[in-house]
C-alpha cells in the first residue's frame, strides 16, 4: 500500500550516478523557491545525496514556507530552512553566499488579471537574484511553454527549437530565461536553463488530474491530444545534476519523459484501473506543448520510471487515498491562459 512516507522515500533516494556526480559539485546549494511543489523533495534528494557522496555540503532551502508538510518532511531530514519573501530586497539581501543555487521561485496560476505580479516574481526577482549570486554556479528552472505547440509527429521541440511563448505566464517565463541569460553575458555567470514539463509526484501532475477528472465525472478535453511527462525523483536528478553543466555560455536542457504520450488511450487505461470509464469532449488536436528530451537521455540516462508504472501508481495512490495538493497542471490550456 502506498503511504506519504513511502513516496517521500522513492523520491528522495538518490541514484549511484548522482552520488558520484555530487562529488563534483563544490560547497553548498541553496533552493530557492524550495516551497512549492517539487522543492522539498529535490531539497531532501540532493541533501542525501550529500550525505552519501561524504562532501559535508549543506543543503539549505529558502520559501516561505506555507505547506506544514514540507517544513516537517525537511526539518526531520535535516535540511536547513530559512523562511524569507524574496521578493523583499533586504530579505533577499541577508540570504548567505554560496556557490550552488537552484532557482525554482516562479508564478504561474492566477495570472490572467494579475500579470504585473506575474511578470515581477518571473522577469523582476530573477534579475535580483542573478545580481546577487552571480558569482554562483545556478540552475534556473523554466518551462517547455516557452516553446511554440509542436505536432505529435514532430518528436517535440529541441533545445535549438526558438521560443515562442504563448499568453503572459510563459512570455514571462522566457523573461526569467533573459535575466539569467544577461547575468552570464555581463558577469560570466554560470547558468543551466532547465527547461521541465510535467513532473508526477501522484499528489499532483497531469496522470493525477487526469485521474481526478475521470473519478468526477468531469470531461476530459481532448484539444491537448498528446503530452509529456516524467517522474518527479528522476526530474529532481536532473536538477541537481545540472550544476556540474552550468556555464557562462548557459546550458540547455528539456526535461521530460521520452514518449509523446496519446491523452485519450492514457485516460483509457486509468479508467480501467480505477473502474470507472472517462468521458470525452471537443475534437482532438494534433499539436500541443511537447519536448523533446534526447539530450538529457545522452547525459543523464533515460528515466528509471516508465510511464505504464506511473500510470498504475497514480491510480493506486488515488485509490488508497492518498494525499493532494490541490495544485491542477491546467495540462487542457491551449491559449497560455492561467
Amino acid at each position: 500500500m502506498w503511504t506519504e512516507d513511502k513516496l517521500d522515500n522513492l523520491l528522495t533516494t538518490p541514484s549511484a550516478k548522482l552520488i558520484e556526480d555530487m562529488k563534483s559539485i563544490s560547497g553548498d546549494i541553496i533552493i530557492l523557491g524550495a516551497g512549492g511543489k517539487m522543492g522539498p523533495s529535490l531539497s531532501l534528494l540532493a541533501k542525501n545525496a550529500v550525505n552519501a557522496a561524504g562532501t559535508g555540503s549543506k543543503v539549505i532551502a529558502v520559501s516561505r514556507f506555507s505547506d506544514p508538510f514540507a517544513v516537517k518532511l525537511l526539518n526531520d531530514n535535516q535540511v536547513e530552512t530559512i523562511s524569507c519573501e524574496l521578493m523583499d530586497n533586504e530579505q533577499l539581501g541577508k540570504l548567505p553566499d554560496v556557490e550552488n543555487i537552484i532557482y525554482m521561485a516562479g508564478r504561474k496560476f492566477g495570472t490572467s488579471g494579475q500579470e504585473y505580479l506575474t511578470w515581477a516574481m518571473n522577469a523582476w526577482l530573477p534579475s535580483r537574484v542573478a545580481q546577487k549570486y552571480k558569482d554562483s554556479r545556478i540552475v534556473v528552472f523554466s518551462s517547455g511553454n516557452i516553446y511554440p505547440l509542436k505536432s505529435s509527429g514532430s518528436g517535440g521541440a529541441t533545445e535549438e527549437t526558438k521560443p515562442d511563448p504563448i499568453g503572459e505566464y510563459a512570455m514571462s517565463t522566457l523573461g526569467r530565461e533573459r535575466m539569467f541569460e544577461y547575468a552570464a553575458h555581463t558577469y560570466n555567470t554560470k547558468i543551466a536553463m532547465y527547461r521541465l514539463n510535467y513532473a508526477v509526484d501522484l499528489r499532483y501532475g497531469v496522470l493525477f488530474d487526469i485521474a481526478q477528472n475521470i473519478l468526477s465525472d468531469n470531461p476530459i478535453s481532448l484539444s491537448n491530444s498528446f503530452f509529456n511527462c516524467i517522474w518527479q525523483g528522476d526530474a529532481n536528478e536532473a536538477a541537481i545534476r545540472c550544476l556540474i553543466h552550468a556555464d557562462e555560455n548557459i546550458f540547455k536542457l528539456n526535461v521530460t519523459g521520452p514518449e509523446i504520450i496519446p491523452l485519450k488511450e492514457t485516460a483509457l487505461k486509468m479508467g480501467e484501473l480505477l473502474g470507472k470509464e472517462p468521458i470525452f469532449t471537443g475534437e482532438p488536436g494534433d499539436s500541443a506543448l511537447l519536448s523533446n528530451a534526447g539530450k538529457m537521455f545522452t547525459m543523464f540516462g533515460y528515466p528509471s520510471v516508465p510511464l505504464n508504472d506511473l500510470i498504475l501508481w497514480q491510480a493506486e495512490w488515488i485509490m488508497s487515498g492518498g494525499r493532494s495538493l490541490n495544485k491542477p497542471t491546467h495540462f487542457e490550456e491551449r491559449k497560455g491562459d492561467f
